[in-house]
């Protein structure tokens, strides 16, 4: 049975920095895309980042772009992302999400195995 557990959300003001951390068990997880996703209140899920398992090559959305950074340590079955310079339009509930492939993705569909999701909110 596939786990992807989100942790590290909290409220932060802007201009602060948190980091997420995602704990995935139940798959082979070295040999996983793995992804950020996030949904804020009445809008769609959207892609945030993900980095593949072969050559950790990093994909991001150009809203995060310079501001995130995803991060992955395969002795721990572990996910980071790494908040920086966060804005109030960053808070959303953070996703992580799991995809067998060798190549990442930015579409929800393409991932079979999502998290519970953890709340980021960020105070002006």
């Amino acid at each position: 049975q596939v786990q992807l557990v989100e942790s590290g959300g909290g409220l932060v003001q802007a201009g602060g920095s948190l980091r997420l951390s995602c704990a995935a068990s139940g798959l082979t997880f070295s040999r996983y895309v793995m992804g950020w996703f996030r949904q804020a209140p009445g809008k769609e899920r959207e892609f945030v980042a993900a980095i593949t398992w072969r050559t950790a090559s990093t994909y991001f959305a150009d809203s995060v772009k310079g501001r995130f950074a995803i991060s992955r340590d395969n002795a721990k079955n572990t996910v980071y992302l790494r908040m920086n310079s966060l804005k109030p339009e960053d808070t959303a509930v953070y996703y992580c999400a799991a995809r067998d492939s060798t190549y990442g993705s930015r579409r929800l569909d393409d991932y079979g195995y999502w998290g519970q999701g953890t709340q980021v909110t960020v105070s002006s």
